[in-house]
């Protein structure tokens, strides 16, 4: 759930001038049960559709530029962004912090918080072993076009970094441009201060440079 409350991260595009929409998409908590299982089956259709719908509500409004719409976001949303990529015409560059590539790889996580998680997300395995491939960003890298950058802790034992060096791999020999970071020492999630101020000079810094900034 994206909160009205300071985030630094934020704060960091406002003051270079990025405008920045922080979206609630169904799935998200904070808005009752109905809206939180939304998502429910659908990931990787709810969550796009409403990312992509606020993008085109800014653009209509004349808030936005249409060729300088950028989508990051890690983990979860870094599936979310990939999958943004592969599925609409919307964003036109991403950035993506220890991303989930293939939802598969998820469902060898054994800790109990998110054990199965994708079960609920997407379908049960093996039955829905289809509908796994179909919304696989990594498994349908051939309908990415835009730009992406990567970033991943080496460390990261719930999605493995091999996630990201997939897609790197998928994308270039297509000849996207694309950039990868393997931060060592760092897992799901980064720790250091440094890693973290890095990500997002070197994010904007990518951004700038494919939207001609």
């Amino acid at each position: 759930m994206a909160s009205t409350g300071l985030n630094l991260a934020i704060q960091f595009w406002t003051s270079r001038g990025w405008g920045v929409v922080d979206v609630n998409y169904g799935g998200s908590t904070g808005f009752g049960r109905a809206y939180r299982e939304r998502l429910d089956g659908l990931w990787g259709v709810v969550d796009v559709a409403d990312c992509a719908a606020a993008a085109r509500a800014l653009v209509s409004a004349g808030r936005a530029d249409p060729a300088r719409v950028a989508f990051e976001g890690g983990s979860a949303g870094g599936f979310t962004v990939l999958a943004a990529l592969c599925f609409t015409d919307v964003f036109t560059a991403g950035a993506c912090r220890y991303p989930v590539a293939d939802p598969q790889v998820l469902l060898a996580v054994d800790h109990r918080f998110e054990a199965r998680y994708t079960e609920s997300l997407i379908g049960p395995w093996p039955q829905a072993r289809a509908l796994y491939e179909e919304r696989s960003p990594l498994r349908q890298a051939d309908c990415i076009k835009a730009p992406v950058i990567f970033f991943h802790g080496l460390e990261d034992r719930v999605v493995p970094a091999s996630q990201s060096e997939r897609m790197v791999e998928a994308l270039s020999r297509r000849g996207v441009e694309t950039e990868l970071h393997l931060f060592p020492g760092e897992g799901h999630g980064f720790r250091d201060s440094a890693v973290r101020t890095m990500v997002l000079e070197a994010t904007e810094a990518f951004f700038r440079r494919h939207f001609g900034l």
